[in-house]
């Protein structure tokens, strides 16, 4: 298979194949970057090409045609070549140094002086003890060269998609290079930490919550910093390169939903813009969601940073939104982001290789700088809001005093008025007094007349109480004979439902009524015939006191294993005897409300027993409805 590959770059190689340009290294020459037709290189597919096959296929390299090569297909190894001359020997004084921290692995074939090649290793995939430099970036030191042509070859295999910035320095250059580079970092690292210790002090003073926020903002730009230059594996996780797969994608992960928060704060988006604010909680929980399964399922999304342009643009565009309508301190809050928009286009352009024509310091550190512009004017803007504050405070305060002596010139004016009706009132007063000593003599005259006229009404109400206690008699008596009425009415055909309902209005009164009813000529126990009881468990039952058979009013009667309430079911044998059997079930039904069929059931059982009743009732018999219970 190796052989039929071989074969195939062979034969692509020769349709591609240009001169490349050859770097001149004399004594004047402390760095060069290799760009365009200056570096060579071919795309494995299969990733399984050895160097002995990249040597024998020389003519397969293509010729760069961007400023700075990259690895476009990620999945693709990519070995790049790079030629150059040397005028003189070299005596390991000079390295060749590879730029970009993410690439996952990096492996140099570097020729010596024997004119074999020596192969050394480096990449974010390997520990970092393991460089030749205690360096962010990957070195590869050349070793003793004779004058002459010499061709360097770099095998890149890496997930993310990196630019591939291959430069020659000398180790005087380089150390001088790296000095002034940490240097940088240690100002812009401290300055976060300075940020940060400043915004915890105000927040533990002032206790606004957006100044812790702002913290968190402040570190996890620092993280993103960190990991994207290398500085975080060098210090942070030297021994665990796997965590550089995730270290600015959580990074990026905290500034979004950091900065979405802050935004929230500092601007007061939930008062002033509610539309604006529930599209921030809903980017968050997007956000957040993304970044779950980012960690969980698939880290190699982390690599698509822009993604971190909506909840940035969102932040952007509420402050814009919030300044138009009059709040002031949004005004730095916008030029805060305004700078950071430069950065990331700046930065984007950089890795798409167009920005070759800026200062590397501007186009390599752009982003940082644009970090560090952020910080300050979020600071001002922070400020600025605690300055509108303070000045809302005071003019609070300004009113309340103006207010509080308001109140007091009020309080003297109401006083005065105060003293003045006291004094008329007390005038008016005194004259009452003295028309009430005169009224008082005139009362006490009429007291004793009084009395003499309580002393006639308590002989009257002596004889009132008297009469009263006869009419209370007269009353139950009354009372009794309506009852006595009622009843009699209720035997008869005379009575409405309302009355019916009055008279038998529970359980209880029915039960009562079935019990005098069904021993009204006295108890006789249907068992042993004793005659003597005891009450029973059941409401109104008897139970014998010789064989302890408990006998129930509803027992023997028309009313027995009856399913329907007992009230109703007297009225329902009231209808059908006041009708003499006319009433229809429907009838019966609308008027007790229970279904027709049940009604129904009912009716042909009480018609039954009023049909036999009928025939065996003598006449002038006027026992009423109560005769079909038995």
């Amino acid at each position: 298979m190796t052989k039929y590959l071989f074969a195939f770059y062979l034969c692509l190689g020769g349709l591609t194949s240009y001169a490349q340009n050859v770097l001149t290294i004399d004594k004047n020459i402390q760095q060069h970057k290799f760009t365009l037709n200056e570096v060579k290189y071919l795309q494995d597919s299969t990733g399984k090409l050895t160097f002995q096959d990249i040597q024998k296929m020389s003519s397969s390299f293509t010729e760069n045609s961007s400023y700075y090569p990259s690895n476009h297909h990620k999945n693709s190894t990519y070995w790049f070549r790079v030629r150059m001359y040397f005028s003189e020997p070299v005596n390991n004084n000079s390295v060749i140094e590879l730029f970009d921290q993410t690439t996952d692995d990096v492996t140099a074939y570097m020729p010596d002086a024997t004119g074999g090649y020596i192969k050394s290793e480096s990449g974010a995939n390997l520990d970092f003890s393991k460089r030749l430099f205690h360096h962010k970036n990957f070195e590869f030191l050349i070793g003793d060269t004779q004058p002459g042509y010499h061709t360097y070859y770099f095998r890149i295999k890496s997930q993310n998609a990196v630019n591939v910035i291959i430069v020659y320095r000398t180790i005087n250059y380089f150390i001088h290079y790296a000095l002034n580079e940490y240097l940088t970092y240690g100002l812009f690292y401290g300055m976060i930490l300075i940020f940060c210790f400043h915004n915890l002090l105000m927040f533990l003073a002032v206790k606004k919550k957006q100044y812790l926020y702002y913290v968190f903002y402040i570190l996890s730009v620092g993280l993103y910093e960190m990991s994207a230059d290398g500085i975080a594996f060098q210090y942070l996780w030297p021994e665990t390169p796997g965590l550089n797969h995730y270290g600015n994608g959580i990074s990026l992960y905290f500034i979004s939903i950091c900065a979405l928060v802050f935004s929230k704060a500092l601007l007061q988006v939930k008062e002033k813009a509610p539309q604006f604010n529930r599209a921030i909680n809903y980017v968050i929980l997007f956000r957040t969601v993304y970044f779950i399964y980012c960690l969980i399922f698939n880290k190699s999304l982390f690599v698509y940073k822009f993604v971190e342009v909506i909840p940035l643009s969102l932040a952007f565009a509420t402050g814009v939104y919030i300044f138009k309508n009059g709040y002031k301190p949004a005004r730095f809050f916008v030029l805060a982001y305004s700078v950071l928009f430069v950065g990331f286009i700046v930065k984007a352009l950089t890795a798409l290789g167009y920005t070759y024509f800026l200062p590397a310091p501007i186009s390599y550190y752009s982003l940082s700088f644009c970090f560090i512009i952020e910080m300050v004017l979020l600071s001002f803007a922070i400020g600025d809001q605690v300055r509108v504050l303070r000045k809302e405070k005071d003019a609070a305060h300004e009113e309340t005093i103006r207010q509080m002596e308001l109140n007091s010139q009020l309080q003297d004016s109401i006083n005065e008025e105060l003293e003045r009706q006291v004094r008329a009132r007390t005038h008016e007063l005194v004259e009452k007094s003295n028309e009430v000593s005169q009224q008082s003599q005139i009362i006490e005259n009429q007291n004793k007349e009084l009395l003499l006229a309580n002393l006639q009404l308590e002989k009257q109400a002596g004889e009132i109480l008297r009469m009263n206690v006869l009419l209370e008699k007269d009353n139950v008596q009354l009372k009794t004979n309506i009852e006595k009425v009622t009843e009699s009415r209720a035997l008869s055909t005379e009575l409405g439902y309302e009355e019916f309902s009055a008279k038998y209005p529970d359980q209880e009164t029915c039960f009562k009524f079935l019990s005098a009813l069904k021993w009204k000529d006295g108890f006789i126990c249907t068992r042993c015939s004793n005659t003597t009881y005891c009450a029973g468990r059941l409401p109104h039952s008897r139970r014998c006191t010789k064989c302890s058979y408990e006998e129930s009013a509803l027992h023997n009667t028309i009313f027995q294993n009856s399913r329907i309430p007992i009230n109703k079911a007297f009225y329902l044998t009231y209808l059908i005897y006041s009708t003499n059997g006319t009433i229809s079930s429907h009838q019966l039904s609308e008027k007790l409300d229970i279904r027709q069929s049940t009604c129904w059931t009912y009716a042909i059982r009480i018609k039954k027993v009023l049909q036999e009743k009928k025939k065996s009732r003598k006449k002038n018999d006027q026992q009423g409805w109560t005769v079909l219970v038995m």
